[in-house]
């Protein structure tokens, strides 16, 4: 990777230029050529290291969403996993070491549809039990990838805490949301091509965008990486149990740990499953990511809890999630790869 694939990636992953031409703004500030930038994020975008260039939506604000868990016969992984990957709605599917070994996450326009995608994958896989997981708290929900090395951590984007509640969207941000799901186009005026797609002008579309950044409906506007595909192949879920008084406490100390990609409250489902905090680590070797988790443990005082470390195996299919519209063909990770 060279410099400037190095600098788009790493150092615009947050506070992407909301303006008429924010590529030219980009182009700018690295001292560089508008279309070398819009050239550069392309062939990041053909080689698989970008995922998009656009926003990442606060889970809870709009639509509905759960993380669910199945434990799936060794033997009929496979099948189940690709059954699960063809619902539109489903947009990470995970094997994970545990015996409940596949996880994913369902988004829908609301609670009703993500129930019913949960029953049908339930009755249509016949594994028993679907476990839905759905957030209770955020402590840190970002995703954004550190690629240095060593040096700085990168600024963090920090939870405001709470329940995460829904807003409601009026027809035009309805499909302002739409359009959004897929990205920024790689042209001069991306804004302009958002607001052709969504029914808007541009203006509104800009000001929208920068009214749900500061409301936290948008965590980050950047670019949006494919991690393994830059060296952090070792992903690790580490779920605690943890006394429903003390989880808020723990959760905003393991939030401002810089290994910690989400921190998170999330419903027990007793007596199937008992645990309550999550969080998520993405590291470049599983020796590195075990040595954080006990650095982790020792630093926010969590020894004390029952947990669990499942780290993942394979990824059926990974895309940004869709709220509202079609599914979208994102991108699918092929099955049996190897996956952090």
């Amino acid at each position: 990777m060279d410099e400037l694939e190095f600098r788009l990636l790493n150092d615009f992953q947050r506070g992407f230029p909301l303006c008429r031409r924010p590529y030219e703004t980009v182009a700018k500030s690295l001292g560089r050529p508008e279309p070398e930038i819009i050239a550069t994020l392309e062939a990041l975008r053909s080689s698989g290291k970008l995922s998009r260039v656009g926003a990442t939506l606060a889970p809870g604000r709009i639509g509905a969403a759960t993380l669910a868990a199945m434990a799936v016969p060794r033997e009929r992984l496979g099948p189940v996993a690709r059954l699960v990957s063809d619902f539109p709605e489903v947009n990470h599917n995970y094997e994970r070491e545990h015996d409940y070994n596949l996880w994913f996450v369902v988004t829908a326009p609301d609670r009703s549809r993500v129930d019913e995608v949960l029953h049908a994958i339930e009755t249509e896989a016949r594994c028993g039990r679907v476990l839905s997981l759905p957030m209770i708290e955020p402590y840190h929900i970002d995703l954004g990838f550190d690629l240095r090395q060593h040096g700085e951590a990168p600024q963090r984007t920090a939870s405001r805490g709470g329940e995460a509640r829904a807003i409601a969207l009026t027809a035009a941000e309805r499909d302002l949301v739409i359009a959004l799901q897929e990205g920024l186009a790689l042209v001069p005026e991306p804004y302009a091509e958002l607001a052709q797609r969504a029914g808007l002008p541009e203006a509104d579309v800009i000001a929208t965008l920068s009214r749900w950044l500061k409301e936290g409906v948008i965590n980050r506007m950047g670019t949006i990486v494919y991690h393994r595909q830059l060296g952090f192949r070792a992903n690790a879920m580490v779920v605690w149990d943890v006394p429903d008084r003390e989880v808020a406490e723990a959760g905003r100390r393991i939030a401002q740990l810089p290994e910690v990609t989400l921190c998170y409250r999330r419903e027990r489902r007793p007596p199937h499953w008992r645990y309550n905090l999550y969080c998520m680590i993405h590291g470049h070797s599983r020796t590195q990511v075990l040595a954080q988790i006990a650095g982790m443990d020792a630093r926010c005082e969590l020894v004390k809890y029952p947990f669990e470390v499942l780290f993942s195996r394979r990824c059926f299919k990974q895309r940004g999630a869709r709220y509202l519209g079609g599914g979208g063909a994102g991108r699918e990770v092929e099955a049996g790869v190897a996956h952090g």
